[in-house]
């Protein structure tokens, strides 16, 4: 499984490449726009093929579900944390984490939880630098809860990560900070499927 987070500032062409990504086989579309009002996400979302709604996972503005065909929520760690979410029995949720105790602890509510960062992030210079997630992911004792790596993972590193266990990636930084994230998702892709 291969899903992509958006940056949290819409950037030129965003939504082009986003059905493009969909096309060429993304999974899922993490949609995390801290910064933009209901109206803006509801813009962002009708720019993204009515085909691929049921696809998109967001962050926020939850009730425009009503509107779309969506029913992926995400919360974030501190949000889940301070229990600023509730079980859908309509949806379907996933969460973060940062450590593998944390994840282990997960009930079946979620259907899979990020981990990061698993090497040092491509969008966050510094961040994960001295990591030890890639190592952790093996004391993985949840079997209920799918496990999806995130931080620096790109073409060249994807296949240490479901090497180590895990069932999925988040792609992030390879993606939006490339001259040509089409092909890094392409590349990104073919050297999970081989």
């Amino acid at each position: 499984m291969i899903l992509v987070i958006t940056p949290e500032e819409t950037i030129q062409n965003e939504t082009e490449l986003i059905n493009e990504l969909f096309q060429e086989g993304l999974d899922l579309l993490h949609i995390r726009k801290p910064f933009i009002n209901s109206e803006g996400m509801t813009d962002f979302i009708q720019k993204i093929d009515s085909e691929f709604h049921h696809r998109l996972v967001l962050y926020s503005h939850y009730d425009l579900v009503k509107n779309f065909k969506i029913s992926r929520f995400h919360f974030r760690e501190i949000d889940r944390q301070n229990g600023l979410f509730k079980t859908f029995t309509d949806k379907i949720i996933s969460t973060s984490v940062h450590d593998i105790e944390i994840f282990n602890e997960l009930n079946e509510d979620w259907e899979y939880s990020f981990i990061s960062p698993v090497f040092p992030s491509i969008s966050k210079k510094g961040y994960g630098k001295n990591s030890t997630i890639l190592n952790e992911i093996k004391k993985r004792e949840n079997p209920n809860v799918k496990l999806i790596a995130l931080g620096g993972i790109n073409e060249k590193n994807i296949n240490k990560v479901f090497e180590s266990g895990a069932d999925g990636v988040a792609l992030l930084g390879a993606i939006w900070e490339s001259d040509k994230p089409l092909n890094v998702f392409r590349k990104c892709r073919q050297n999970v499927l081989s």
